[in-house]
């Protein structure tokens, strides 16, 4: 048995055998590092970015210590985005397939109030979500925090990018003083000390620097006018041809100026930032994520908890500010052993950021000449999904297997042709092949569904 198994920590066997099923043997560098410290009780500050294993670490933590049969909200989550608070109910709930009898909430915006009141008057063991809607339930009566054990901060430092620390401090004044603290952050700027140390006790710190396998990205610098910049990225597109690209802005005007400029080129490109409303936000990363979209325009807030495996190319349209971010930035690719290329377009003003950033990583970047560059024959890659909206999700009791049975058996889609399926409460995305779109929109259009029609649209 190894240090990092996690049959060394002596969970709960259901637990334990639930891990198993899931794939999960060894740990992560962050798990092994702070696992032991939260199975202690301890408060932890962590650093640890996306993809970093940190949802288990402090979820196997939380369903370690509960008690099922006592009332209340004995762990609360703190998210700084819905996104992302899904993400983590959703992990939450695979870590928890053996654990009977357990609830798990999801409180965020952008949805009705009604249905989350009902749902919290049934109790909860576990209530993750974002810190506005957390303190309005927090302040309607409808939310107790009086017999909570742990508190989880995940992605700290977004939530105070984000000016979520009225709400925080609001929410942890309702939580008993003994409890303990698990704070997540990415970056580990001042203000996270600062916040540290004011709702932590004794808190041990754990920084794993889990760099990329050597020559695991390709990271070139280009400069370029500022007026420049638009025109430079539709060339590095056609030169490169990444399957999917995320390209990072650092305001949302910016982003979305970006985005309808690269739509203009013809090039298949959406903006996600913290104007667009819930529904477009969901179907924008649902349409990058099955890859019906190839390039996505954001900021470094809408960005935080996208669930994108297998991300071709990351481009900065413009360096960031900070080091760490920039590094965060083009941690998204080059990941689970593939090649990543992580391109950021700079202006000659900008040498003391450029300077910045290879201190901070102890190398010094390659440059390009943008002008060098060839142009590939067909232009930027078109993306090879199309996407498929049902007007039916969850509420009506629809499962991913119930579409992809209607696309396979009555529809005579080959299961290989069919891409990611994902269901919200009331709607439902399908990704197909281009060429099998019109079938399969035919499909399901024409056919029942749980026994029943459900509108169906194209939606790229």
């Amino acid at each position: 048995m190894t240090a990092t198994a996690f049959s060394a920590l002596h969970l709960n066997p259901a637990l334990l055998k639930n891990l198993v099923s899931l794939g999960y043997t060894e740990m992560t560098p962050i798990q092994a590092h702070s696992l032991p410290l939260i199975l202690a009780g301890k408060d932890v500050i962590a650093k640890a970015k996306t993809g970093s294993g940190k949802t288990a670490a402090f979820g196997i933590g939380i369903l370690s210590r509960l008690a099922l049969t006592s009332p209340g909200v004995q762990a609360l989550v703190l998210c700084p985005t819905r996104e992302l608070a899904d993400q983590v109910g959703r992990e939450l709930r695979r870590l928890a397939r053996c654990t009977e009898n357990l609830r798990i909430l999801t409180l965020c915006g952008g949805v009705p109030f009604g249905p989350q009141m009902g749902s919290l008057e049934h109790g909860a063991h576990i209530v993750v979500g974002t810190p506005g809607r957390l303190l309005d339930h927090l302040r309607r009566g409808t939310l107790d925090l009086t017999s909570l054990q742990t508190l989880v901060l995940d992605e700290a430092d977004r939530m105070l990018d984000m000016g979520f620390q009225e709400e925080i401090s609001a929410l942890i004044a309702a939580t008993p003083v003994k409890k303990q603290t698990l704070l997540f952050s990415a970056t580990y700027p001042e203000a996270i000390a600062t916040m540290s140390a004011t709702i932590q006790h004794q808190a041990v710190e754990v920084s794993v620097d889990e760099q990329h396998d050597e020559g695991a990205i390709e990271q070139v610098l280009y400069e370029v006018d500022k007026d420049e910049r638009t025109e430079a990225l539709a060339r590095i597109l056609a030169h490169y041809r990444p399957e999917s690209t995320l390209v990072f802005c650092n305001t949302r005007k910016e982003c979305q100026e970006v985005a309808s400029a690269l739509v203009k080129r013809g090039l298949s490109a959406l903006a996600i930032h913290g104007d667009l409303e819930q529904r477009d936000r969901d179907e924008v990363l649902v349409r990058f994520a099955n890859k019906s979209i190839s390039i996505l325009v954001a900021t470094d807030v809408a960005a935080r908890g996208l669930d994108i495996k297998e991300l071709s190319a990351v481009i900065n349209f413009e360096l960031s500010r900070d080091p760490e971010v920039h590094i965060h930035r083009i941690g998204r690719t080059g990941r689970a052993g593939e090649q990543g290329l992580a391109l950021s377009l700079v202006a000659e003003h900008e040498s003391r950021r450029v300077q910045a950033l290879e201190t901070a990583s102890g190398s010094v970047m390659a440059r390009g000449n943008i002008d060098s560059l060839v142009i590939a024959a067909g232009g930027p890659l078109n993306p090879p999904m199309a996407t498929l909206c049902i007007d039916g999700g969850r509420k009506n009791k629809m499962r991913p297997g119930d579409i992809l049975g209607a696309l396979t058996g009555i529809g005579g889609i080959a299961g290989s042709e069919v891409g990611k399926i994902d269901v919200f409460d009331h709607h439902a995305y399908v990704a197909v092949m281009r060429a099998t779109a019109v079938q399969a929109l035919a499909c399901l259009s024409g056919n029942k569904i749980k026994g029943r029609f459900f509108k169906v649209r194209r939606i790229c």
